[in-house]
């Protein structure tokens, strides 16, 4: 993973929709169903909204009726960083980009083969670079 950047509130107010800045900054989510990639077929690289990293491959998304875009695996490990989010009054594994520190949903172990996984990632944390394969 590249270096750590770093940036004020301020700083990411001005970079960040007001949606944006909810989910990745202050780690809340958008409204089930609501979500710009949700329903997405497009084919592509679903990079974190905040910094641009690459997190996820349009071939590992699938329809997992939860309401948000919903992945079987990152492209690597390394890109996103795991930790025990117990807010709610619930134990989840919140998943967060490994360069920027933003919020991208959590991740949960009823998702299908290969991996077993369900990274659940809020369409507001994310930004499609589409391709035509």
């Amino acid at each position: 993973m590249q270096d750590k950047i770093s940036k004020s509130e301020q700083e990411w107010k001005e970079k960040l929709t007001p949606e944006q800045y909810h989910v990745l900054r202050e780690k809340g989510t958008e409204r089930a169903f609501t979500g710009t990639y949700n329903n997405s077929k497009k084919h592509g690289t679903y990079c974190c909204a905040g910094c641009g990293t690459e997190l996820f491959e349009s071939n590992t998304k699938f329809d997992s009726g939860s309401g948000w875009p919903s992945f079987f695996e990152a492209i690597s490990p390394e890109n996103v960083e795991l930790e025990t989010d117990m807010s709610h009054g619930m134990v989840r594994v919140e998943v967060m980009c490994a360069k920027c520190g933003g919020h991208l949903g959590h991740v949960f172990n009823d998702g299908p083969a290969p991996s077993g996984k369900r990274f659940c990632i809020n369409s507001a944390s994310l930004n499609l670079n589409e391709n035509n394969d």
